[in-house]
């Protein structure tokens, strides 16, 4: 069977670049695998969790 290239799998390439961020609920430091944006929240692991739990 043929493995099938999913686009947005890293595989075994480097490892993912993090980026140093606030948490914009409980201002904990935090480190996120995107580039923070000014006009846009940044939610640490923990917050993220409680959040995406309040819309399921």
């Amino acid at each position: 069977m043929r493995e099938f290239d999913r686009g947005g799998s890293r595989g075994d390439s480097e490892p993912r670049k993090m980026h140093k961020a606030v948490c914009s609920e409980c201002g904990a430091e935090c480190e996120v695998p995107f580039e923070p944006k000014k006009d846009r929240p940044v939610f640490c692991k923990e917050c993220f969790r409680k959040r995406r739990g309040e819309r399921d």
